[in-house]
Protein backbone atom coordinates (compact mmCIF):
# COMPACT_ATOMS: atom_id res chain seq x y z
CA UNK A 1 0.00 0.00 0.00
CA UNK A 2 1.41 3.53 -1.13
CA UNK A 3 0.24 5.17 1.74
CA UNK A 4 1.85 5.48 5.60
CA UNK A 5 -0.74 2.97 7.39
CA UNK A 6 -0.02 4.49 10.87
CA UNK A 7 -2.76 6.50 11.45
CA UNK A 8 -3.24 9.50 14.34
CA UNK A 9 -5.32 8.34 17.29
CA UNK A 10 -8.82 9.57 17.06
CA UNK A 11 -12.10 8.60 17.90
CA UNK A 12 -12.86 7.61 14.10
CA UNK A 13 -9.70 7.02 12.38
CA UNK A 14 -9.50 7.26 8.28
CA UNK A 15 -8.59 4.29 6.70
CA UNK A 16 -5.72 5.53 4.11
CA UNK A 17 -8.42 4.81 1.31
CA UNK A 18 -10.71 7.70 2.19
CA UNK A 19 -7.33 10.18 3.03
CA UNK A 20 -6.65 9.62 -0.65
CA UNK A 21 -10.23 10.30 -2.01
CA UNK A 22 -10.62 13.22 0.47
CA UNK A 23 -7.43 14.98 -0.70
CA UNK A 24 -8.05 14.04 -4.52
CA UNK A 25 -11.62 15.90 -3.78
CA UNK A 26 -10.41 18.92 -2.00
CA UNK A 27 -8.05 19.36 -4.74
CA UNK A 28 -11.18 19.52 -7.06
CA UNK A 29 -13.48 21.28 -5.52
CA UNK A 30 -10.51 24.34 -6.49
CA UNK A 31 -9.01 23.15 -9.08
CA UNK A 32 -11.52 21.29 -11.63
CA UNK A 33 -11.30 21.83 -15.15
CA UNK A 34 -14.51 23.65 -17.20
CA UNK A 35 -15.72 21.78 -19.86
CA UNK A 36 -18.66 21.75 -21.82
CA UNK A 37 -19.90 18.76 -20.71
CA UNK A 38 -19.55 19.31 -16.95
CA UNK A 39 -21.04 20.40 -14.01
CA UNK A 40 -19.46 22.37 -10.98
CA UNK A 41 -18.03 20.34 -8.74
CA UNK A 42 -20.78 19.67 -6.09
CA UNK A 43 -23.25 20.26 -8.23
CA UNK A 44 -26.12 18.16 -9.24
CA UNK A 45 -25.26 15.22 -12.11
CA UNK A 46 -24.92 16.47 -15.65
CA UNK A 47 -27.07 15.66 -18.10
CA UNK A 48 -27.00 12.07 -19.23
CA UNK A 49 -26.91 12.57 -22.66
CA UNK A 50 -23.64 15.05 -22.80
CA UNK A 51 -21.99 12.71 -20.34
CA UNK A 52 -22.37 10.10 -22.96
CA UNK A 53 -22.02 12.51 -25.96
CA UNK A 54 -18.37 13.58 -24.63
CA UNK A 55 -17.26 10.45 -23.48
CA UNK A 56 -17.33 8.48 -26.39
CA UNK A 57 -16.12 11.47 -28.84
CA UNK A 58 -13.46 11.36 -26.30
CA UNK A 59 -12.38 7.78 -26.88
CA UNK A 60 -8.41 8.07 -28.39
CA UNK A 61 -8.95 11.99 -28.77
CA UNK A 62 -8.01 14.98 -26.98
CA UNK A 63 -10.29 17.58 -24.94
CA UNK A 64 -9.22 20.70 -27.21
CA UNK A 65 -10.21 18.82 -30.23
CA UNK A 66 -13.36 17.12 -28.72
CA UNK A 67 -15.04 20.72 -27.32
CA UNK A 68 -15.98 22.10 -30.98
CA UNK A 69 -17.08 19.08 -31.96
CA UNK A 70 -19.20 18.59 -28.77
CA UNK A 71 -20.59 22.03 -29.17
CA UNK A 72 -21.82 21.30 -32.73
CA UNK A 73 -23.40 18.25 -32.26
CA UNK A 74 -25.17 19.19 -28.83
CA UNK A 75 -26.48 22.70 -30.67
CA UNK A 76 -27.56 20.69 -34.03
CA UNK A 77 -28.78 17.41 -31.49
CA UNK A 78 -29.41 18.87 -28.04
CA UNK A 79 -30.95 15.64 -26.98
CA UNK A 80 -30.97 11.77 -27.56
CA UNK A 81 -34.57 11.98 -29.31
CA UNK A 82 -32.73 14.45 -31.82
CA UNK A 83 -29.58 12.48 -32.37
CA UNK A 84 -32.10 9.28 -33.04
CA UNK A 85 -33.25 10.65 -35.48
CA UNK A 86 -30.18 12.14 -37.08
CA UNK A 87 -29.57 11.43 -40.96
CA UNK A 88 -26.89 8.92 -40.53
CA UNK A 89 -25.06 10.47 -43.69
CA UNK A 90 -25.36 14.04 -42.17
CA UNK A 91 -24.26 12.42 -38.86
CA UNK A 92 -21.32 10.59 -40.20
CA UNK A 93 -19.99 14.07 -41.60
CA UNK A 94 -20.37 15.99 -39.08
CA UNK A 95 -17.60 13.50 -36.97
CA UNK A 96 -15.14 13.88 -39.66
CA UNK A 97 -12.02 14.16 -38.48
CA UNK A 98 -12.66 12.53 -35.07
CA UNK A 99 -11.36 9.63 -36.42
CA UNK A 100 -12.63 5.87 -35.21
CA UNK A 101 -15.12 6.05 -37.39
CA UNK A 102 -16.98 2.93 -35.80
CA UNK A 103 -17.37 5.30 -32.90
CA UNK A 104 -19.78 7.29 -34.94
CA UNK A 105 -21.87 4.07 -36.39
CA UNK A 106 -22.60 3.33 -32.23
CA UNK A 107 -23.68 6.79 -31.48
CA UNK A 108 -26.37 7.02 -33.58
CA UNK A 109 -27.41 3.17 -32.87
CA UNK A 110 -27.09 3.61 -28.83
CA UNK A 111 -29.16 7.00 -29.43
CA UNK A 112 -32.06 4.64 -30.92
CA UNK A 113 -31.54 2.06 -28.69
CA UNK A 114 -32.04 4.37 -25.67
CA UNK A 115 -35.22 5.93 -27.31
CA UNK A 116 -36.48 2.22 -28.31
CA UNK A 117 -35.58 0.59 -25.44
CA UNK A 118 -35.56 2.85 -22.43
CA UNK A 119 -37.80 5.44 -22.96
CA UNK A 120 -35.78 8.08 -24.40
CA UNK A 121 -33.79 8.26 -20.71
CA UNK A 122 -30.40 6.38 -20.25
CA UNK A 123 -30.76 3.61 -17.45
CA UNK A 124 -28.49 4.91 -14.35
CA UNK A 125 -26.51 1.62 -13.19
CA UNK A 126 -23.31 0.73 -15.23
CA UNK A 127 -24.65 -2.97 -16.08
CA UNK A 128 -27.54 -2.22 -18.28
CA UNK A 129 -25.56 0.63 -19.81
CA UNK A 130 -23.06 -1.78 -20.64
CA UNK A 131 -25.60 -3.09 -22.96
CA UNK A 132 -26.21 0.06 -25.05
CA UNK A 133 -24.13 0.02 -28.72
CA UNK A 134 -20.84 1.06 -28.06
CA UNK A 135 -20.70 1.28 -24.22
CA UNK A 136 -17.86 -0.47 -22.75
CA UNK A 137 -16.66 -1.00 -19.44
CA UNK A 138 -15.12 2.27 -18.51
CA UNK A 139 -18.16 4.54 -20.49
CA UNK A 140 -20.86 2.47 -18.59
CA UNK A 141 -19.08 2.81 -15.47
CA UNK A 142 -18.18 6.57 -16.25
CA UNK A 143 -21.73 7.71 -17.26
CA UNK A 144 -23.47 5.91 -13.67
CA UNK A 145 -20.92 7.88 -11.78
CA UNK A 146 -20.75 10.93 -13.46
CA UNK A 147 -24.66 11.30 -14.63
CA UNK A 148 -26.23 9.51 -12.10
CA UNK A 149 -24.01 9.97 -8.82
CA UNK A 150 -23.75 5.95 -8.42
CA UNK A 151 -20.35 4.12 -7.44
CA UNK A 152 -19.12 2.99 -10.32
CA UNK A 153 -14.64 2.16 -10.67
CA UNK A 154 -14.09 4.08 -14.29
CA UNK A 155 -10.74 3.45 -15.27
CA UNK A 156 -9.55 5.40 -19.19
CA UNK A 157 -5.51 6.03 -19.85
CA UNK A 158 -5.37 9.03 -17.34
CA UNK A 159 -6.99 7.17 -14.05
CA UNK A 160 -4.84 3.91 -15.27
CA UNK A 161 -1.64 5.99 -15.27
CA UNK A 162 -2.30 7.43 -11.79
CA UNK A 163 -2.92 4.64 -10.34
CA UNK A 164 -0.24 2.43 -11.35
CA UNK A 165 1.98 5.13 -10.06
CA UNK A 166 -0.14 5.82 -6.68
CA UNK A 167 0.53 2.11 -5.92
CA UNK A 168 3.32 1.12 -7.91
CA UNK A 169 2.23 -1.45 -10.04
CA UNK A 170 4.60 -3.17 -12.40
CA UNK A 171 2.97 -5.72 -14.00
CA UNK A 172 3.33 -4.88 -17.53
CA UNK A 173 -0.07 -3.33 -19.45
CA UNK A 174 -2.17 -5.03 -20.81
CA UNK A 175 -1.75 -7.73 -17.87
CA UNK A 176 -1.83 -5.15 -14.92
CA UNK A 177 -5.22 -3.90 -15.79
CA UNK A 178 -6.81 -6.74 -13.19
CA UNK A 179 -4.25 -5.13 -10.43
CA UNK A 180 -5.13 -1.24 -11.30
CA UNK A 181 -8.79 -1.80 -11.49
CA UNK A 182 -8.61 -3.55 -8.16
CA UNK A 183 -6.10 -1.03 -6.61
CA UNK A 184 -8.73 2.30 -8.17
CA UNK A 185 -11.54 0.41 -6.43
CA UNK A 186 -10.45 0.62 -3.17
CA UNK A 187 -9.27 4.40 -3.67
CA UNK A 188 -13.48 4.88 -5.09
CA UNK A 189 -15.74 6.59 -2.38
CA UNK A 190 -19.12 5.77 -2.09
CA UNK A 191 -20.29 9.55 -2.00
CA UNK A 192 -19.17 12.16 -4.61
CA UNK A 193 -18.62 9.16 -7.08
CA UNK A 194 -19.53 11.57 -9.67
CA UNK A 195 -16.59 14.30 -8.32
CA UNK A 196 -14.09 12.03 -7.52
CA UNK A 197 -14.05 10.43 -11.10
CA UNK A 198 -13.64 13.87 -13.10
CA UNK A 199 -11.08 14.75 -10.49
CA UNK A 200 -9.10 11.51 -11.45
CA UNK A 201 -9.07 12.36 -15.00
CA UNK A 202 -8.23 15.94 -14.51
CA UNK A 203 -5.37 14.90 -12.25
CA UNK A 204 -3.98 12.57 -15.06
CA UNK A 205 -4.97 15.30 -17.64
CA UNK A 206 -2.89 17.79 -16.16
CA UNK A 207 -0.54 16.50 -13.11
CA UNK A 208 0.35 13.10 -13.56
CA UNK A 209 0.78 13.12 -17.15
CA UNK A 210 2.43 10.18 -19.10
CA UNK A 211 5.69 12.54 -19.82
CA UNK A 212 7.25 14.64 -17.15
CA UNK A 213 4.28 14.67 -14.26
CA UNK A 214 4.51 18.04 -12.79
CA UNK A 215 4.47 15.89 -8.95
CA UNK A 216 5.32 18.89 -7.05
CA UNK A 217 1.87 20.10 -7.05
CA UNK A 218 0.34 16.92 -7.14
CA UNK A 219 -2.30 16.30 -4.10
CA UNK A 220 -1.44 12.38 -3.84
CA UNK A 221 2.32 13.49 -3.91
CA UNK A 222 2.97 12.09 -0.08
CA UNK A 223 0.73 9.09 -0.30
CA UNK A 224 2.24 8.06 -4.22
CA UNK A 225 4.69 5.01 -4.38
CA UNK A 226 5.61 5.91 -7.85
CA UNK A 227 7.12 8.85 -6.64
CA UNK A 228 9.53 7.41 -4.10
CA UNK A 229 10.76 5.30 -6.71
CA UNK A 230 12.52 8.68 -7.85
CA UNK A 231 11.20 7.89 -11.61
CA UNK A 232 7.45 8.33 -11.03
CA UNK A 233 7.37 8.43 -15.63
CA UNK A 234 8.37 4.86 -15.26
CA UNK A 235 4.89 3.71 -14.14
CA UNK A 236 2.48 2.16 -15.59
CA UNK A 237 5.12 -0.40 -17.60
CA UNK A 238 4.11 -1.32 -20.78
CA UNK A 239 4.66 -3.96 -22.95
CA UNK A 240 6.88 -4.10 -25.52
CA UNK A 241 5.48 -2.74 -28.97
CA UNK A 242 4.99 -4.73 -32.02
CA UNK A 243 6.20 -3.57 -35.19
CA UNK A 244 2.79 -2.44 -37.22
CA UNK A 245 2.33 -4.02 -40.49
CA UNK A 246 2.03 -1.95 -43.80
CA UNK A 247 -0.31 -2.21 -46.63
CA UNK A 248 -0.54 -0.96 -50.05
CA UNK A 249 -2.94 -0.15 -52.54
CA UNK A 250 -4.59 2.04 -55.19
CA UNK A 251 -6.86 5.22 -54.91
CA UNK A 252 -8.80 6.03 -57.99
CA UNK A 253 -9.65 10.18 -58.11
CA UNK A 254 -12.06 10.53 -61.41
CA UNK A 255 -13.22 14.30 -61.95
CA UNK A 256 -15.70 15.15 -64.67
CA UNK A 257 -15.65 19.24 -65.26
CA UNK A 258 -15.85 20.68 -61.82
CA UNK A 259 -16.91 17.30 -59.91
CA UNK A 260 -15.15 14.45 -58.71
CA UNK A 261 -16.53 10.96 -57.92
CA UNK A 262 -17.43 10.09 -54.64
CA UNK A 263 -18.53 6.69 -53.28
CA UNK A 264 -19.78 5.62 -49.76
CA UNK A 265 -17.78 2.57 -47.96
CA UNK A 266 -19.34 -0.27 -47.06
CA UNK A 267 -20.92 0.11 -43.46
CA UNK A 268 -18.97 -2.98 -42.00
CA UNK A 269 -15.21 -2.19 -41.86
CA UNK A 270 -12.59 0.45 -41.52
CA UNK A 271 -13.93 3.96 -42.22
CA UNK A 272 -17.58 2.09 -42.87
CA UNK A 273 -19.92 4.63 -43.75
CA UNK A 274 -17.59 7.46 -44.37
CA UNK A 275 -17.18 8.72 -47.92
CA UNK A 276 -14.39 8.79 -50.58
CA UNK A 277 -12.96 8.18 -52.99
CA UNK A 278 -12.71 4.51 -54.74
CA UNK A 279 -10.02 2.35 -53.69
CA UNK A 280 -8.66 -1.21 -54.49
CA UNK A 281 -7.92 -3.18 -51.93
CA UNK A 282 -5.55 -2.38 -49.23
CA UNK A 283 -2.69 -5.58 -49.54
CA UNK A 284 0.35 -6.65 -47.12
CA UNK A 285 1.72 -7.02 -50.29
CA UNK A 286 1.36 -3.96 -52.98
CA UNK A 287 -2.37 -3.35 -53.78
CA UNK A 288 -4.93 -5.19 -55.32
CA UNK A 289 -3.29 -7.64 -57.24
CA UNK A 290 0.09 -8.03 -55.47
CA UNK A 291 2.78 -6.04 -57.05
CA UNK A 292 1.31 -6.46 -60.32
CA UNK A 293 -0.51 -4.34 -62.17
CA UNK A 294 -3.82 -1.93 -60.67
CA UNK A 295 -7.10 -2.92 -61.84
CA UNK A 296 -8.39 0.22 -63.27
CA UNK A 297 -12.25 0.49 -62.43
CA UNK A 298 -12.53 1.70 -66.34
CA UNK A 299 -9.91 1.98 -69.51
CA UNK A 300 -8.86 5.53 -69.23
CA UNK A 301 -5.84 8.07 -69.33
CA UNK A 302 -4.94 7.06 -65.87
CA UNK A 303 -1.74 9.11 -64.04
CA UNK A 304 -0.08 8.23 -61.44
CA UNK A 305 0.76 10.88 -58.44
CA UNK A 306 4.68 10.64 -58.23
CA UNK A 307 4.28 10.21 -54.26
CA UNK A 308 1.95 7.70 -52.07
CA UNK A 309 -0.33 9.43 -49.96
CA UNK A 310 0.77 7.90 -46.72
CA UNK A 311 -1.53 7.64 -43.26
CA UNK A 312 -1.22 5.67 -40.53
CA UNK A 313 -4.12 3.91 -38.21
CA UNK A 314 -4.11 2.33 -35.33
CA UNK A 315 -3.03 -1.04 -36.13
CA UNK A 316 -1.26 -0.38 -39.52
CA UNK A 317 0.29 1.93 -42.27
CA UNK A 318 -1.21 2.61 -45.41
CA UNK A 319 0.39 3.71 -48.52
CA UNK A 320 -2.09 4.67 -51.75
CA UNK A 321 -0.78 5.11 -55.31
CA UNK A 322 -3.64 7.81 -56.08
CA UNK A 323 -4.15 7.50 -59.88
CA UNK A 324 -6.16 10.46 -61.69
CA UNK A 325 -8.25 10.64 -64.83
CA UNK A 326 -10.85 12.98 -66.65
CA UNK A 327 -14.08 10.94 -67.68
CA UNK A 328 -17.25 10.99 -68.88
CA UNK A 329 -20.25 11.54 -66.59
CA UNK A 330 -21.55 7.63 -67.20
CA UNK A 331 -18.39 6.41 -66.66
CA UNK A 332 -19.29 5.20 -63.17
CA UNK A 333 -22.69 3.99 -64.64
CA UNK A 334 -24.42 1.37 -62.48
CA UNK A 335 -21.84 2.10 -59.32
CA UNK A 336 -23.35 2.98 -55.51
CA UNK A 337 -21.78 7.04 -55.36
CA UNK A 338 -22.39 10.65 -57.05
CA UNK A 339 -20.55 13.18 -58.40
CA UNK A 340 -19.42 15.83 -55.54
CA UNK A 341 -18.05 19.18 -56.24
CA UNK A 342 -14.52 19.97 -56.02
CA UNK A 343 -14.51 23.14 -54.37
CA UNK A 344 -17.32 21.78 -52.16
CA UNK A 345 -15.39 18.75 -50.80
CA UNK A 346 -14.79 20.43 -47.22
CA UNK A 347 -18.84 19.50 -47.02
CA UNK A 348 -18.34 15.77 -48.06
CA UNK A 349 -16.84 14.83 -44.25
CA UNK A 350 -13.85 12.86 -45.98
CA UNK A 351 -12.28 11.03 -42.97
CA UNK A 352 -8.60 12.33 -43.08
CA UNK A 353 -7.20 9.57 -45.17
CA UNK A 354 -9.43 10.63 -48.10
CA UNK A 355 -8.78 14.32 -47.16
CA UNK A 356 -5.50 13.59 -47.77
CA UNK A 357 -5.72 12.00 -51.24
CA UNK A 358 -8.27 15.00 -52.57
CA UNK A 359 -5.63 17.50 -50.99
CA UNK A 360 -2.88 15.58 -53.26
CA UNK A 361 -4.70 14.86 -56.52
CA UNK A 362 -6.01 19.25 -56.28
CA UNK A 363 -2.09 19.83 -56.87
CA UNK A 364 -2.14 18.33 -60.06
CA UNK A 365 -2.92 19.25 -63.35
CA UNK A 366 -4.45 16.35 -64.96
CA UNK A 367 -4.40 16.14 -69.11
CA UNK A 368 -7.69 16.08 -71.22
CA UNK A 369 -9.03 12.77 -71.71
Amino acid sequence: MPVDSKLTASSEKLIPEKLISEKLLAHYDRHARTLPWRAPPGANATDPYRVWLSEIMLQQTTVAAVIPYFQKFTTRWPDVSALAAADEAELMAAWAGLGYYARARNLIACARAVVRDHDGAFPPDAETLRSLPGVGAYTSAAISAIAFGRRAVAVDANVERVVARLFAIDTPLPGGRREIDAAADSITPDMRAGDFTQAMMDLGATICTSRKPACGICPLREDCAAFRTADPAAFPVKAAKKAKPHRTGHAWWIENGGDVWLERRPDKGLLGGMRGVPTSAWSVTGGDEGDGPPAYPFAGRWTALSDPVVHVFTHFSLALTVRMVRAERDCMAGRDGEWWPKADLASAGLPTLFGKVAAAAMREELPCP
